[in-house]
């Protein structure tokens, strides 16, 4: 009798199909399928499927949990490489782990949905028309939540630089507006209001945001600005993620040195341009106030050379003696002029909540959170510096902005998860950032990839990954504009969430006032 009663509250197979299959186009819309024009008409199934099961929002709910945790599972299933690899799990028990993880997740897509279905009984077929909004606003729940938004739908465009663009005004929240607006506008179609207008404006809308007679990008005309106040030198040295002996690590470090001093022999050395090597977030571990043997071998080298040297390092935190993920910089004669410390560190992987820290381990280490927007000189213009996972957040590129910053620089390391879409996907995220702020990204790897993004979001001379190589970019000072993002922020996302909360109180009001209210297309 209970299982009778529980099988009540689940969607009909056909229903739970089309969810599927909404999940499976968005997936396909993503790194490294990139078939970015799916996520435009993705969810269309799954908005058909809760309308058909909107008389309940826990069927409902069921169906948006299916689509989220399929979705997320079917490209975030690289993060079980780092444990199957490098820490022996079994795959059963890695890829179990991350169905746990990725059903928690998909909990988001499941509140969506069940709120769509109470607009549906509330207003009718027009509900459709709310979808965006409630989309955004649960994306942004998810990131205030869990930390992270990471493959939002707006992600899928990250590659199409006509879209981008208008992340400069609202964000990529925005740009995932458009799209789910998109796919709204012609669910309406198809839900029995066959009203060809809605075709047209959907059409029109897709051409517009998409630019789609501008579709085929020319690259090879696109060139670094023309003015050059600094120059830099991105090394990406491919250090190996485990087996790394003191001979091995000796060795590599002499690499990156040789790698550096390539590239500069490429410059022209009469009044040469300030000039800046950037070693990537890497298994180094390089250390400078506790190491005078580096402080030593990195001073030569730039004294040598005669270069500003930026490297990732772990710096003593002198408040609690744990470390910092840094940023270090030194000048030509070997001293330390600028330190960035991580502010946004890894979840699990570089810090633990304060209520788990007693009993779940750091997987890289117990790192201290830092609190400082520095921001480092390249010549005459300034730079703030993402470590790794630090380009997800639009809100530390943005202070760095405000605070001055005329070039955003990248220092990450993805060799723990392996040659897999997270390549890619950690690369749209900084495109993302760059069109946020109108600043370019100088983006350094230790595996790839490494490019230089202009502040309209093209991504300009990736490397390949997996191998050793070197970039020479010219970098000058901004004029000091402001997007509308930098300028303001989120706001879109609290505009969102602002019509959802608004609409939901309409809602239940109506249904308080007149249970059989409800908005038809006559």
């Amino acid at each position: 009798m209970k299982l009778q009663s529980l099988t009540r509250l689940l969607p009909t197979w056909k229903n739970a199909a089309l969810a599927v299959l909404s999940a499976t186009l968005l997936i396909l819309a993503f790194p490294d399928f990139e078939f970015w024009f799916l996520a435009w008409f993705a969810l269309i199934p799954l908005f058909w499927a809760i309308e058909r099961e909107s008389e309940s929002t826990v069927k409902s709910f069921i169906l948006g949990w299916i689509f989220g945790t399929y979705f997320f599972f079917g490209t975030c299933w690289w993060l079980t490489f780092a444990p199957i690899t490098y820490a022996a799990f079994h795959p059963v028990l890695a890829y179990f782990l991350l169905f746990c993880a990725t059903l928690i997740v998909g909990l988001f897509p499941g509140m969506f949905a069940a709120i769509l279905s109470v607009f549906f009984r509330r207003f009718g077929y027009y509900a459709i028309v709310s979808a965006p909004f409630i989309w955004v606003f649960f994306e942004f729940l998810r990131y205030w939540l869990t930390g992270n938004n990471w493959n939002s739908i707006g992600y899928s465009q990250s590659f199409q630089p006509r879209t981008v663009q208008h992340a400069a005004f609202g964000g990529m929240l925005f740009v995932g507006f458009l799209v789910a607006l998109l796919n709204s506008l012609v669910s309406l179609w198809f839900l029995k209001i066959k009203k060809y207008y809605l075709l047209i404006i959907a059409v029109l809308l897709f051409c517009v945001i998409t630019d789609v007679p501008k579709i085929t990008f020319d690259y090879d005309n696109l060139f670094l600005p023309k003015r050059s106040d600094a120059r830099i030198i991105a090394i990406q040295p491919n250090v190996p993620m485990s087996g790394l002996t003191y001979e091995k690590w000796a060795q590599l470090r002499q690499k990156h040195v040789q790698l550096a001093e390539s590239a500069l022999q490429k410059l022209t050395t009469g009044n040469r341009k300030p000039t800046t090597v950037i070693f990537p977030e890497s298994p180094m571990n390089f250390a400078y106030d506790e190491d005078p043997e580096f402080q030593e071998f990195i001073s030569a080298f730039a004294a040598r050379n005669n270069v500003h040297v930026l490297f990732n390092a772990a710096e003593p935190d002198l408040s609690n003696k744990k470390y910092f993920n840094s940023a270090v910089m030194i000048d030509p004669q070997g001293k330390k002029i600028a330190q960035y410390d991580k502010i946004y560190l890894v979840p699990f992987g570089e810090s633990v909540p304060a209520p788990l820290q007693s009993i779940v381990p750091a997987f890289v280490g117990s790192f201290s959170y830092g609190n400082e927007y520095d921001l480092l000189p390249l010549g005459d213009a300034k730079a703030g510096v993402m470590i790794c996972f630090e380009s997800h957040f639009g809100s530390l590129s943005r202070e760095y902005v405000l605070k001055g910053a005329d070039i955003l620089i990248e220092m990450t390391n993805d060799g723990y998860l392996g040659p897999t879409p997270v390549l890619r996907q950690h690369l749209a995220n900084a495109v993302f950032r760059a069109v946020e702020t109108g600043r370019p990204v100088l983006r350094v790897t230790n595996v790839g990839i490494t490019a230089y993004i202009t502040e309209r979001g093209e991504v300009i001379d990736p490397t390949e990954s997996y191998t050793e190589d070197t970039r020479i970019w010219s970098v000058s000072k901004s004029d000091g504009s402001q997007t509308f993002y930098v300028r303001y922020g989120d706001w879109f996302a609290w505009f969102c969430s602002i019509v959802t909360l608004g609409l939901l109180l309409i809602g239940f009001w109506y249904g308080k006032n007149n249970s059989e209210y409800v908005i038809t297309d006559k």
